[in-house]
């Protein structure tokens, strides 16, 4: 188990049943392999909000709103369109370079995992973009290590609401709606 994973279960222990996927199917749907960081993130957690601010989504989510493959689907289409009015950040001009969300806030704020050509999925780090504007942010981490320094302090975005994270935190499973 990585540093961050550790970290998070002591900010929020583990839930009481765990989540299993078929990351396989899971990865074929997407197209790429996803993180093994993110994967034993959702195996603990689930899809999951953090200090009522954060959304981590899951593939497969009970509650359909954060479901990951739904949400790559929809922010690969509204960014292919939104580059036709945007510059793209530095980060997305090397040619092959993609992201591919992994939360996003109450707000609307999105964080994406930085998909650069030639890159294994266990070196993606993490963008954030602003939920109304061009602005975004990089993160050379990973994404556990991303919401475990976040909720700790550590990791400071300026796009993110100076809300989060609370003093004291907050952890719920997604379930069904």
């Amino acid at each position: 188990m990585t540093n961050a994973l550790t970290h998070l279960l002591e900010i929020a222990p583990a839930p009481s049943e765990s989540r299993q996927k078929d990351w396989d199917e899971v990865e074929r749907s997407l197209g790429v392999e996803l993180p093994a960081d993110y994967k034993k993130l959702i195996h603990i957690y689930g899809g999951s909000n953090w200090d009522d601010y954060l959304y981590v989504l899951e593939p497969g989510c009970p509650n359909e709103n954060y479901d990951l493959i739904e949400w790559a689907e929809h922010q690969a289409e509204d960014l292919e369109d939104l580059w036709e009015f945007e510059r793209k950040p530095a980060e997305l001009e090397v040619e092959g370079s993609t992201v591919i969300p992994w939360a996003t806030t109450d707000n609307g704020e999105c964080l994406y995992w930085l998909v650069r050509p030639g890159q294994e999925p266990d070196q993606w780090t993490v963008m954030v973009n602003e939920a109304r504007g061009d602005r975004w942010e990089h993160f050379p981490v990973s994404c556990t290590q991303f919401l475990a320094s976040s909720l700790d302090r550590e990791l400071h975005s300026s796009i993110l609401s100076s809300m989060f994270p609370r003093a004291s935190h907050e952890f719920r499973q997604l379930g069904a709606v």
